[in-house]
């Protein structure tokens, strides 16, 4: 039947296409399903000529006389290895030959035929809609994730038994971090064999008639046979499938372009993201005048200046580090990466900028990745800029970006006409944000030097033809005014790429692909930029400071000094035993003040470029363990913050300790910083930003009960950054023991607290105090 005789009653495609000649003989094999119609339906309007024959109505030997062009295999009830007649036999033939796509049974036929196994999934779904997520390649090429799929099924191939020849190509998500459950799509590594567990012919499936035309541009029997047949690009250009190119291009700019006349990725994605923020500014709390209001409470993150923290780094340029989980040109890069945690990696391995890209649909990014980006870096000294790249056109998105936490936003010159370009540069700078501005040509440089943009960023990649020239950013180099920061961007994978940047005068280069795949970040990124993000200094052995607390009298405080403590902690708890009075406190603080420690160690870890970002904890347990004299502790536990903060500052207390259920956010209101105490699973232990360290305890302290050094281990291994105080327990006679055993992690221990262990007959023990110091600290 043509397919101008066919109606399709679905949502999307109404229109037939074009008869293809390259699907003349395209055959279905019905596996006895009343779905076939519709698989048939769908094929025919999309330009195919489809001879239908069932699965026990013809033989092998006939569909190899008849010399299929495609061969495309229905649902059908029951088991692929019982009842799929002559489908396991076809495909074993014809696979590597010509292409071949399986629909439900179609598909559990492949996965049987390469060896998988195929069982019950544990439920029934009959006309169930799930969001499916798939690797944007074969037939899922140009379109979006999460796409609606209706599935009829209670059988379907297993991870397990998934042969090494099949990859799979698309699942139901699993989990809230989107982990693979069960199959609904799997490829042949070699072969042009796909196959699909939901049903893409059925009404509710959205976008099934475009996943049905990429398999029809598919060709030959190997993948190889494919290459440069339906690019890509050309694919995803097809979402907007059925439509004549827009003559109103959004390519506002750069127009001696010779290939503006085409429709490219860049409208596509922009008319895509025009309706979902569109979209987005209906929905109460997220209305323009919401937002507006959350940014009049002045409660958007604190900002670093992009400008000045592009000019900060610790190699010859700057680096723009991003998080990228997929693109258009190079599809998945890897959709399980945790964005927080990346941006910490990038930020210590010397990142000045941290490029974010928020377009869920081509790159797999959110506003929520910048949220959690920018928290993740909260305290952190010398943090990067966080960039939120993404495809602007509206105020709206720079509001909501300021509100997550960006420092800057990304204008693309060629996407703008100038009028919106300018006004949006000026909201931008209006909100503190000075904006990376985007070329690609003479003429978009041109437009960019008339708003005065202190950052241009030249991107390598033509986002019409999509293709990369690494020498753009040089040849354009001529035309950037005095003062103006050069970015390099796209394409740069190697140090190759960057020498030439580096002698030319571009100031940083944005990496994104080469470092989300990269094994070793820091090793990676001073291999790329050729520097290192030591100072050169010779560290020595790393020793913890030390902690003598529940200190009662001021000669105990001074021979703890002179022994070498680095910490007198007093407590001022009423009702504890060891609980010193005002005028008591007031002399030990005294001697605090005019005792000097008998020596300084200045370098006790590693000792970083200053112009790089370091962690939070590192950085407090450096900073404490430089003190000429030791420092006064005062302990509190669940008392009011008005009498905490009172006696920080009658007793000219160094550090406050919080050892009950304070809130956590009481650190940010104390004058001087705060060691916090935390058992092992206590939410907030590894929060950045408030204590300047957590002391683990084994119980309220003082009780002299000993830690669980496995649960030591497992904290510290659980957070790359977390240094810690280490108490509970510890004597003169196994704190060194307690410290080996650490071995490995002994450097993240900022320093050993005791106050029983030092103690005879409920009383401090000066000769214990000295040999508790000697034994913690060893031979310095």
């Amino acid at each position: 039947m043509p397919g101008h005789q066919l109606i399709d009653h679905s949502p999307s495609n109404p229109e037939p296409s074009k008869q293809l000649s390259t699907a003349s003989r395209l055959v279905l094999i019905d596996n006895y399903d009343s779905f076939t119609w519709n698989v048939y339906q769908y094929l025919v309007l999309e330009g195919a000529t489809v001879t239908v024959f069932r699965n026990d109505e013809i033989t092998l030997a006939d569909l190899i006389e008849f010399q299929p062009s495609q061969l495309v295999f229905s649902p059908g009830p029951g088991h692929p290895d019982d009842d799929a007649g002559i489908s396991c036999e076809v495909i074993h033939h014809f696979a590597g030959k010509i292409p071949i796509f399986g629909v439900c049974m179609g598909e559990q036929c492949i996965f049987s035929v390469f060896g998988g196994k195929v069982e019950v999934t544990g439920e029934i779904l009959h006309g169930k809609t799930s969001p499916l997520r798939h690797d944007s390649k074969g037939v899922y090429e140009g379109l979006p994730q999460d796409i609606p799929v209706t599935r009829y099924h209670s059988l379907a191939g297993t991870h397990l038994s998934l042969p090494d020849c099949l990859e799979v190509t698309s699942w139901i998500s699993n989990g809230p971090d989107g982990g693979k459950g069960i199959i609904m799509g799997i490829r042949h590594k070699k072969f042009v064999v796909e196959g699909v567990q939901f049903h893409p012919e059925s009404i509710l499936t959205e976008a099934g008639r475009h996943m049905l035309k990429n398999f029809l541009k598919m060709a030959g029997g190997t993948w190889d046979e494919n290459k440069g047949c339906c690019s890509t690009l050309e694919k995803i250009a097809l979402t907007e499938s059925s439509k004549e190119p827009k003559s109103n291009s959004i390519m506002a700019n750069g127009s001696s372009d010779p290939d503006r006349h085409k429709s490219s990725i860049l409208d596509t994605i922009f008319d895509h993201r025009k309706r979902r923020v569109e979209a987005q500014k209906l929905v109460p709390s997220q209305r323009p005048s919401d937002l507006q209001a959350l940014y009049d409470l002045d409660i958007s993150p604190p900002q670093v200046s992009f400008v000045d923290r592009l000019r900060l780094s610790p190699f010859s340029l700057s680096l723009m580090a991003e998080i990228k989980r997929a693109s258009p040109s190079k599809g998945i890069i890897s959709l399980d990466t945790c964005a927080p945690r990346q941006a910490r990696e990038y930020a210590l391995a010397g990142a000045s900028v941290i490029s974010v890209l928020t377009e869920p649909e081509w790159f797999k990014g959110s506003i929520d990745d910048l949220r959690a980006v920018r928290q993740s870096l909260e305290g952190m000294p010398n943090r990067p800029a966080v960039l939120r790249k993404e495809f602007i056109f509206d105020e709206y998105q720079i509001l909501e970006a300021r509100l997550a936490g960006a420092d800057t936003v990304l204008l693309i010159v060629k996407m703008l006409d100038e009028r919106t370009l300018r006004r949006l540069y000026q909201y931008s700078q209006s909100l503190g944000m000075e904006p990376l501005v985007e070329v690609n040509t003479s003429d978009e440089m041109d437009i960019a030097n008339s708003l005065s943009a202190k950052v241009i960023g030249v991107n390598n990649r033509n986002l019409t033809s999509f293709e990369v020239d690494l020498d753009t950013t040089s040849r354009l180099m001529h035309k950037v005014p005095e003062g103006a920061i050069v970015c390099a961007l796209s394409g740069i994978s190697g140090s190759d790429d960057v020498a030439a940047y580096q002698k030319n005068g571009v100031g940083a280069v944005l990496v994104g692909e080469a470092l989300m795949r990269a094994a070793d970040t820091a090793a990676f990124v001073e291999k790329l930029l050729g520097g290192s993000l030591s100072n050169g200094v010779i560290h020595a052995e790393h020793v913890p400071m030390v902690k003598i607390c529940g200190t009662r009298t001021p000669e105990a405080a001074r021979v703890a000094i002179e022994a070498g403590a680095d910490l007198i902690g007093i407590i001022l708890v009423e009702g504890r035993t060891r609980c010193v009075s005002r005028e008591t406190a007031l002399a030990i603080s005294k001697v605090c003040r005019e005792t000097l420690k008998p020596y300084i160690r200045k370098e006790q870890s590693i000792a970083r470029k200053t112009t790089a970002a370091s962690e939070y904890f590192e950085h407090f347990s450096n900073q404490l363990n430089r003190q000429n004299r030791a420092l006064l502790v005062g302990v509190f536990r669940n008392q009011p913050l008005d009498y905490v903060l009172e006696q920080q500052r009658v007793l000219r207390l160094d550090l406050v300790q919080l050892h009950g259920s304070e809130p956590i956010e009481w650190a940010s209101l104390m004058p001087v910083p705060v060691i916090r105490r935390f058992g092992f699973n206590d939410p907030g232990l590894g929060l950045r930003g408030f204590h300047a360290l957590p002391l683990l305890d084994s119980a309220l302290g003082g009780t002299g009960e000993t830690l669980d050094i496995a649960n030591v281990r497992k904290t510290l291994h659980a957070d790359k950054g977390l240094h810690v105080v280490l108490a509970g327990g510890l004597t003169p006679d196994n704190v060194k023991q307690t410290l080996d055993q650490l071995s490995d992690l002994r450097h993240k221990i900022a320093a050993v607290d005791v106050s029983s262990g030092v103690e005879k007959d409920g009383k401090q023990d000066l000769e214990k105090v000295r040999a508790f110091v000697t034994a913690a600290k060893g031979d310095i």
